[in-house]
């Protein structure tokens, strides 16, 4: 178990709105919306409590992205502890889940039909916000300002409705992309987080379904 951290009351509220935020969108906030949520003056005095808090090791922070803020689950367990709380991204079911890891997705095919799934991994519940039924492995870099990088594993609990905002596994055709899902007057959009990538705009008579929202995020290499 590491030493837990003492932190500042400022340090705690950012570190208890990045949870929240990821808890409802399955992504953190931006400096800015951190900035903005805590009346700061600039997203720079943000940055600055994060780095606070990458240095006490209750975060880490993905370099090149504007979301890339990575909960620390042991320090957090410990820190949540000596405040006399349950950890603070708990799965009270089981603790450790088998989770199989999906590959490619074959048109018009169910995501977990098993020519898809590679292999299967057994991973600590405490990792995740909500409790996931796959891994998909991410193709291509259309989420990399949500720190959702090529190669690396989405945590994906299955669903068939979103709200606005979060980050879902959406079927499109033949399809299956990663996005953020926005709800509008005229009807859907995915929307990237890459400004390279245009948003896709979901015509009434598309064939699109909702497969999954995001719960966690699993750089690659670290299960290597």
């Amino acid at each position: 178990m590491p030493e837990t951290p003492k932190l500042t009351d400022r340090q705690q509220q950012i570190l208890d709105l990045v949870q929240s935020a990821i808890e409802r969108t399955g992504a953190p906030p931006t400096r800015a919306e951190i900035a903005n949520e805590l009346g700061f003056r600039s997203a720079n005095a943000a940055e600055e409590h994060l780095q606070a808090l990458a240095r006490k090791g209750v975060i880490e922070l993905v370099g090149g992205t504007s979301r890339g803020i990575r909960l620390q689950s042991d320090t957090l367990r410990a820190l949540n502890e000596a405040r006399g709380k349950q950890f603070s991204l708990p799965l009270p079911s089981l603790a450790q889940l088998s989770l199989p890891l999906v590959g490619r997705v074959a048109a018009g095919s169910p995501i977990l039909a098993q020519e898809h799934i590679d292999r299967t991994f057994l991973m600590e519940a405490s990792m995740f916000s909500r409790r996931p039924d796959y891994l998909l492995k991410v193709r291509g870099m259309s989420m990399k300002d949500a720190g959702i990088m090529d190669g690396d594993l989405l945590a994906v609990q299955k669903a068939s409705e979103a709200r606005s905002g979060q980050i879902v596994v959406a079927r499109l055709g033949d399809d299956v992309t990663v996005k953020r899902f926005k709800r509008t007057r005229g009807g859907v959009e995915l929307v990237a987080e890459n400004p390279e990538f245009k948003t896709i705009v979901v015509g009434p008579g598309d064939a699109f379904a909702i497969e999954g929202l995001a719960v966690g995020l699993i750089r690659n290499n670290m299960l290597m």
